[in-house]
C-alpha cells in the first residue's frame, strides 16, 4: 500500500486473505484532528456538527478522513471525485465521479481504536469493540447469543466471561455487517463456526440467509480490543487501479 507518512494516525494492522485491515489511532490530538477536518466534504462537515459529544465527533472525523485518504491512494482519485452512497440496508459504498467502484470497506471504532477494513471485491464487514465491564451483559447475552453460544459463555467468570463475550459478538457483527442485512438479521440466529468457538481464529462458513455464498471469518482481537473481520470468498477478478476513473458497477459492494 504504499509508504505511510510521518503524522498519519492509522498504520496497516493486518492482511488476512483478500481483505487489509488498517487500524486508526483515536486518541485526542489537536493537530490530528485539524487535519482530518481537512478531508472531509459539506455533507460529513455538517453530520461532524450533529454530534452531540467530543469524543463522537473526533472518532467520525479522524475515521472518515483515514477512509478517504487510503480510499484516494487505493483508487488513484482526488479526495474531491471521492462520494459516497448507501445501499438499501444502509451499508456505504464509494463512487468516484458518481460511479459506484469494485472495492469494498467496512468501518468500525470504539473508545480509542478504530479499523477500516478493504478488499478488492465481495462484501465484506469488521467489528471492534473495547473490552469493558457492561452492566447490561446478561440482557446483551441473551438477545445476541444463540443457545450453543450461551452455555459456552456460562462456564467462563469475571475477565474471562467479558472478553469471551465480545469476542463472539465481534465475530457476529462483522458477519452481519459483511451481508449487509442491518438490522432485519437477529444476531442470535448468525452461528459462529465450531472450530471457533473451540478456539481457532479462522474459519469459512455458509449463512442460510444468502444460500451459496461461503464467507471467511477471522478473530483479530488482541491485549486492548476483541475485533472481527468477514469476507466473501468470490471469484471476482481484480480490477486494475490508478487511472482516477470508477471501473464499472460493482456486483457486490
Amino acid at each position: 500500500m504504499g509508504a505511510w507518512r510521518d503524522g498519519d494516525w492509522w498504520c496497516p494492522f493486518k492482511l488476512v486473505g483478500e481483505a487489509t485491515v488498517i487500524h486508526v489511532d483515536l486518541t485526542p490530538d489537536a493537530a490530528r484532528e485539524a487535519k482530518a477536518m481537512g478531508w472531509l466534504d459539506g455533507s460529513e462537515h455538517s453530520r461532524w456538527r450533529r454530534f452531540q459529544f467530543a469524543g463522537p465527533r473526533r472518532r467520525f472525523s479522524l475515521c472518515r478522513a483515514a477512509l478517504r485518504a487510503i480510499l484516494c491512494r487505493r483508487l488513484g482519485c482526488e479526495n474531491g471525485q471521492l462520494g459516497f452512497e448507501t445501499s438499501r440496508h444502509g451499508k456505504p459504498f464509494a463512487t468516484v465521479n458518481g460511479l459506484p467502484v469494485p472495492d469494498s470497506f467496512n468501518v468500525s471504532h470504539s473508545g480509542d481504536h478504530g479499523l477500516i477494513a478493504f478488499a478488492p471485491a465481495g462484501r465484506l464487514g469488521v467489528d471492534i469493540e473495547e473490552r469493558v465491564a457492561h452492566r447490561n451483559l446478561d440482557l446483551l447475552v441473551e438477545t445476541v447469543l444463540g443457545e450453543q453460544e450461551q452455555a459456552l459463555l456460562a462456564r467462563t467468570h469475571g475477565d474471562t466471561r467479558t472478553h469471551l463475550f465480545f469476542k463472539l459478538w465481534t465475530m457476529k457483527e462483522a458477519l452481519i455487517k459483511a451481508q449487509g442485512m442491518g438490522m432485519a438479521l437477529d444476531p442470535s440466529r448468525v452461528q459462529i463456526p465450531p472450530a471457533m468457538l473451540g478456539g481457532t481464529t479462522q474459519s469459512t462458513l455458509q449463512s442460510p440467509e444468502i444460500p451459496g455464498v461461503r464467507w471467511r471469518l477471522d478473530d483479530l482481537g488482541n491485549e486492548q480490543f476483541a475485533a472481527a473481520v468477514a469476507h466473501e470468498l468470490c471469484a471476482a477478478p481484480r480490477v486494475s487501479r490508478g487511472n482516477g476513473r470508477a471501473p464499472g458497477t460493482p456486483a457486490n459492494l
